[in-house]
């Protein structure tokens, strides 16, 4: 047990101190304790007697272990691995691990009834370097579109020429810092909790959570529009203003405000599918 304990505390540690170091990784930090208040909601089903699902316990830490001596063949192959990717391997072979054991000693029920909150902590592993670069493509792409289309929108004059926008006085480059990645990641997980707090139906979960991607590039768009409309009207002062360089914060929350919206619709949809499923049963 000192072994197991050891093994899992030292790559944890390892992953606290670059989370909390980490622009990107912050939300890390706050995963185990989501994940605990949402199995302490479910207490009462933790006591269900089921017979332990062995079968999927042995495929996890099987997947666990094997993930870990492919980390150490290649760590002894003398790759240059980042730390985000030293941490994916080592931290996502542990969440298979905790996977097993979870199905190994609590009953096939209590796993069932539970499979959120475990599952949430898949976001506890760090994105490799190759996914972290995609996804920042992506946004990056993305939100430069939808600013072009507010630019288009404002009746202002401008030209495009990629990640480029020339305005009039200013010329605003699309870097991949603007890609807004950590707010977009938070803005995902957060509509993953509310589809599974305030939502029955599953497809509607997916449509909430599904709809957070081109609210993502929505909100990079507007963010760099409002940069670009400052700097034509006030200045290219503005550039460097803090609106610039810390808004990231406020706009993450006018986000909020279309995924409310979108929330309280789909919880009405849900609703009224329940009280015409409880009229045909009651009519039969």
């Amino acid at each position: 047990m000192a072994g197991l304990a050891l093994c899992f505390s030292l790559p944890l540690y390892r992953l606290a101190r670059f989370a909390a170091e980490s622009d990107l990784h912050s939300y890390i930090l706050l995963m185990p304790l989501v994940s605990l208040y949402l199995v302490w909601l479910k207490r009462e089903s933790l006591l269900v007697e089921s017979e332990p699902a062995r079968r999927w316990g042995a495929v996890f830490l099987t997947g666990g272990l094997v993930l870990l001596a492919a980390y150490w063949l290649v760590d002894r192959q003398g790759v240059n691995l980042t730390t985000e990717d030293r941490l994916a391997f080592t931290i996502f072979s542990l969440f298979l691990m905790v996977l097993g054991i979870c199905c190994f000693f609590l009953g096939r029920e209590t796993v069932k009834n539970i499979a959120f909150p475990i599952g949430l902590l898949i976001f506890m592993v760090p994105f490799p370097t190759v996914v972290t670069q995609h996804i920042e493509a992506f946004l990056q792409s993305g939100s430069a579109i939808a600013a072009e289309g507010l630019f288009s929108l404002s009746g202002m004059t401008y030209s495009r020429n990629g990640m480029l926008f020339l305005l009039p006085g200013i010329r605003i480059q699309v870097a991949p810092e603007c890609s807004g990645i950590h707010s977009s990641v938070v803005l995902f997980i957060v509509s993953l909790l509310a589809g599974h707090l305030f939502l029955r139906s599953p497809g509607k979960r997916a449509v909430l959570a599904l709809a957070m991607i081109p609210l993502a590039l929505l909100r990079n768009g507007f963010r760099i529009f409002t940069i670009g409309q400052l700097c034509v009207r006030i200045g290219p002062q503005m550039i460097d203003s803090p609106i610039h360089h810390h808004g990231g914060p406020l706009f993450f929350a006018l986000s909020l405000i279309p995924f409310l919206l979108l929330l309280v619709l789909l919880q009405k949809a849900d609703r009224k599918k329940a009280r015409n499923e409880k009229l045909e049963t009651r009519a039969v």
